[in-house]
Order: structure tokens, then sequence, then C-alpha cells
């Protein structure tokens, strides 16, 4: 097959690219530019997509023999996943910006442009994997090594996308072999620290950041009751699940710490309670995709067992999910998913992504529109 690799400039997609070689696919290497933001542009930036990354993407393709190019998608990077995240946040809700990126980059600009140029697949280093059944339709399942499983980020792709998809390093059992393998094939990047944090915030200071992007207005931080407990400078600055930095005149009766509960931009509200009433039992999803060819209850609107993820690194717990038609505040119906936990989760924020699995298998996603503690409700 002619394959495009993506290469980040990290171990992992330079293995991934030099397994598609070895398998005897036409491969080329192709780095994203996605962003011109100063903090990113140095060396040793925390984040991912940095000049150094796209040099030692470089260095890889030339020991793999591969042909290597640098795609700019930074405007289209700023507007589908900078300005979402800004968005977002000024919404009061809590944006995946991987998720977004994956869901409108990597797989949806890239490979469109892969296809465009008569690709017939693109091979990345994400740990994840991809099965076919019986009758040659692909799913989305997790890697052998649930440690560094990244099913979760993944869980976006749509029936037509993993048909493009190629993950080479699904079946290895660890990422300490996948840099014994580096080192192996003389890839200068063997030892390379993996990326952490935002790669367009990339001293990992959100709140600074999104400070100087959006307008904070002074409001109230009130309790479970509604009763006033303190002010805040600005709402769009908290999250939910968040402890620290809440500043309140009024102690709780129980003398507990408080956490945030909820966030109301149009009031401009923080709302703090007990740490139990972080606990959720009831997600209610839009934009919602399947991985793949949808199970027979989707259609059909009946319950089927689950397990629900909200976070990449986050445990699965055991659900029960529909689907159903609701009306929005205009009137107008759409399709939304309901997840009902068999184990509350804690601090689930709207904005976030819940992704559903049976077994391995990832059955899709949706972006959490509204989570229900039970508890909370009965007061």
């Amino acid at each position: 097959m002619r394959v495009l690799a993506a290469m980040s400039g990290g171990v992992d997609s330079a293995v991934a690219a030099a397994r598609a070689v070895e398998a005897g696919h036409d491969v080329v290497g192709v780095h994203l530019a996605l962003s011109r933001m100063p903090g990113t542009l140095r060396t040793g930036s925390r984040g991912c997509c940095t000049i150094e990354d796209s040099r030692d993407a470089w260095r890889a393709c030339d020991v793999l023999g591969i042909p290597y190019y640098v795609w700019d998608f930074s405007e289209r990077f700023k507007e589908d996943v900078v300005q979402d995240f800004i968005d977002e946040y000024a919404a009061g809700r809590t944006p995946n910006p991987c998720m977004r990126c994956n869901e409108r980059i990597k797989f949806a600009a890239l490979l469109e442009k892969a296809i465009a140029l008569g690709f017939d697949a693109v091979c990345t280093g994400h740990y994840a994997k991809v099965i076919e059944d019986a009758d040659g339709n692909r799913e989305l399942h997790r890697a052998a090594d649930w440690a560094k499983d990244q099913s979760y980020v993944l869980g976006v792709l749509t029936h037509e996308q993993l048909k493009h998809s190629m993950f080479p390093l699904a079946d290895t059992p660890s990422k300490a072999e996948v840099r014994a393998e580096a080192e192996r094939r003389g890839l200068s990047v063997a030892n390379k620290p993996d990326s952490h944090d935002i790669c367009f915030i990339p001293d990992g200071d959100t709140a600074g950041w999104l400070a100087e992007k959006i307008d904070m207005t002074t409001g109230d931080i009130v309790d479970e009751t509604g009763a006033k407990v303190g002010e805040h400078g600005g709402a769009n600055a908290f999250t939910v699940g968040q402890r620290r930095g809440l500043k309140l005149g009024r102690p709780a009766a129980d003398g507990k710490p408080r956490f945030v509960l909820e966030i109301r931009p149009k009031e401009n509200k923080v709302v703090v309670g007990p740490e139990a009433l972080l606990a959720i039992d009831e997600i209610r999803g839009i934009k919602v995709s399947w991985a793949g060819l949808p199970i027979p209850e989707v259609s059909s609107g009946a319950d089927f067992d689950c397990h629900a993820q909200v976070r990449a690194h986050g445990d699965p717990v055991p659900a029960l999910a529909r689907m159903e038609r609701i009306a929005d505040d205009a009137g107008i119906e759409r399709d939304s998913l309901v997840v009902t936990l068999t184990d509350p989760l804690r601090g689930v924020s709207p904005g976030q992504t819940v992704v559903l699995y049976q077994g391995s298998r990832v059955l899709g996603q949706a972006t959490i529109d509204a989570a229900r503690s039970l508890q909370r409700a009965q007061l």
C-alpha cells in the first residue's frame, strides 16, 4: 500500500513508520506544523509539534530512507483546535484538545489530503488496534499494552476513517520494547522523553493562558444550596473537581474542604460543595459518533451494556447506555447519548468526552453536554 506516516518527532511514530517500511509498504513521512505561537518554537518546549520535533522527524525519515515533508496545518489547527478550546472554556465547559486534534486534523484534514494524493492509509504511532470482523468491517480496539492504550483519544474515528487507519504499535507489549527497537534501528529518538501538556500551551499554565484570551468578570461562589460563600475573579478559570484556589470567605459547616461542582457562565457563578457531590450517576452526550459500524441497539434505541471512560487515563466503569431524540432549548430535536453509570464517576464536566467500550472494542463517543448527580438532585 501507499502509506503516509504521520511523524510527530517522537519515538512511537518513528518506530511505527519503520514497521510500515519493513512490511513492504511504500511509505512517505510527513510532519504537521500545527502552531506558529512563539512558545512552541523554542527547543525544549514541553508540548509536541515544535521545531525540534520536526528535525527529529526528518532524522528518523533519513535513517529509514523514506521521503520527508512538512505540511503546514497551522491555520486549520488554530481554528479547529485552539479556538475551540477557548470557546469551550468561555462557555463553562472543559474540552479535550487532543480529541479535537485527532478528529479534525490528524484523521480529517490529514487523511483527506492523503487520500486526495493517492495514499491508501495514514500510519501513526498511537497505541490502538484495528480488527476486521467476519464481514470485513473494521473495528477499533484497545492496544495490547493497556497502560499505554490510546484508544480513548481515537474514539472520534468514524467507520470511513478506520478504513484508512494503520496503527503498527497495536500489539507491542510495552513502551520499553518500542524504545529498544528504536535503539536497534539507529533512531536518535530512542530515548526522547514523551511529550506532555497541551502543545499550544508549552509552559503548562492553562489558567494564565486562558486569562489572556477570555474576558474574566468577578462573580459569586455559591454552595449547593445557593448561599454565597465567596467571590471569584472569573468563572471560566475554574474546572469541575477543583479544590485549590477557591479562597472561600466562609468555611463549610462540617469543616471539610469544598470542591467545584458546577460552573454557570450565564449567571457568572461557581457552585461548590462537599466531595461526595462530585459523584456523577448519569451522563448525557451530544455530537455522537461511532467507531466503525454501530451496534444494532443504537438504531433501535434499546439499552445496551458497556463500559464508559471519561478521561484518557481514567478507569472505565460499567454502564447502561441508549440513544434518545431530545429537543434543545430552541425546540430542535437532536440525537443524544444517555449513559447511566453503575459505579458513579467523580468530577465529570460538560465538554469532556465519554467513550464507550464493549470488552476491548471502542463503540463510539460523545461530547458530554450534562452530568447529573442523583444525590444533588435530591437536595
